[in-house]
């Protein structure tokens, strides 16, 4: 078993501020190998009818356990009412600590009929991060870890497995949407997947995905939500100011992770044009962890100047963030003019060889060169 030192310090982290920690993260990224790193824990497999069964009676189950030892609830939304068995657990017995794991948020199912505000801390566990494959995984190259994602499985497997990725799509059509979403139309459903796969990075055009899935606009626009809130796709939304130039209102639609775009797209080997592209996905997993996701934007206007990640600060500050492979190839066009409007906020440049961070001066605008390890270390 692979320790995650960085997640189980997360977890305990979020402890210290709530006594419920809410873990996801799409099937087979972890979670339960990760829950049970706390060995020490009395953990509960809510797939199990005799866990369900223990459940039923919250008060009961919460009075015969030792009080410092804490408690996983591993997939709780098979549980019949899992909201009210964390409820009763934040109030009336918060000495408890809990870590309940599913693949979904709160909102994917009708059973949370609470969402547990002000009682949780809500974490969401990305395919393996750049820097633990190189301090934990021991995979060291880049190109692998952009063919074969993140999902341990994969991750670890010397080849690529097609029939794993082809599997791992009918199971999350199954267990994560028509199972909790009611969705069935598993055609019109899996196309529009593959769309959004192969599109990565790019602006959603629901009427353009509409047509090529088979699908009315509403539909996909309900099917992309689902899609979001079960973790298969980020979308990550416009930065703007009032400049009438500017995005304001489509988002990005990023996929979870790069194996399934090389996947979807018939990849076998990482050409030279595709390495930026996906680098910007796990500079994104990196982002997505170390700052809140309200303060998460791309910035792009009509004459074709975009800025990969644009952080939202204090006092009105804007920080940016570019994903180069080569710190060679950044070019401060963009940027020179983004501070032009918004002159507030520190420059990034995250490039996956840089060792030592180090500054580099456009005229009067700073630029400061990281790697994807240094996004955690960064003032936003």
């Amino acid at each position: 078993m692979k320790q995650r030192p960085f997640w189980i310090k997360c977890i305990e982290q979020a402890w210290q501020k709530r006594s419920i920690v809410w873990l996801s993260g799409v099937r087979r990224v972890g979670k339960t190998t990760l829950a049970r790193m706390f060995t020490t824990a009395h953990y509960l497999n809510c797939d199990l009818p005799s866990v369900v069964r223990r459940l039923s009676d919250p008060e009961s189950f919460y009075d015969s356990q030792e009080k410092h030892a804490p408690i996983i609830f591993d997939e709780i939304h098979r549980v019949e009412n899992p909201s009210l068995l964390l409820k009763i657990a934040a109030d009336s017995y918060p000495h408890f600590k809990i870590l309940a794991t599913g693949s979904s948020t709160l909102a994917a199912t009708q059973k949370f009929r609470d969402s547990l505000t002000g009682r949780k801390v809500m974490i969401y566990l990305p395919p393996v991060l750049w820097d633990e494959c190189q301090d934990v995984f021991s995979v060291k190259n880049l190109d692998h870890r952009l063919l074969q994602g993140g999902l341990p499985e994969p991750l670890l497997a010397d080849k690529k497995d097609a029939a794993f990725f082809s599997e791992w799509i009918d199971s999350f059509y199954a267990r994560d949407i028509q199972e909790l979403f009611g969705i069935r139309n598993r055609i019109g459903f899996i196309k529009l997947l593959h769309l959004l796969m192969r599109q990565s990075s790019g602006l959603i055009e629901y009427s353009n995905l509409a047509k090529l899935a088979d699908l009315s606009r509403p539909t996909v626009k309900a099917h992309i939500e689902a899609m979001a809130i079960a973790h298969a796709i980020y979308l990550l939304p416009p930065f703007y100011g009032g400049s009438r130039r500017e995005f304001t209102r489509r988002p990005k639609c990023y996929a979870f992770d790069t194996g399934f775009i090389t996947f979807i797209k018939g990849w076998d080997t990482i050409r030279e044009d595709d390495r930026g592209l996906l680098w910007e996905h796990l500079v994104l997993d990196a982002l997505r962890t170390a700052v809140p996701e309200f303060s998460l934007f791309f910035w792009r206007d009509k004459s074709g100047r975009e800025i990969d990640f644009v952080i939202k600060g204090s006092k009105q500050q804007a920080h940016t963030l570019e994903c180069k492979i080569n710190p060679d190839d950044f070019n401060p066009r963009s940027l020179i003019h983004f501070r032009s409007l918004y002159p507030n906020g520190n420059n990034y440049v995250a490039c996956p060889y840089i060792t030592t961070s180090y500054k580099h001066r456009y005229k009067e605008l700073v630029v400061n060169f990281c790697s994807s390890r240094d996004v955690f270390s960064l003032t936003f």
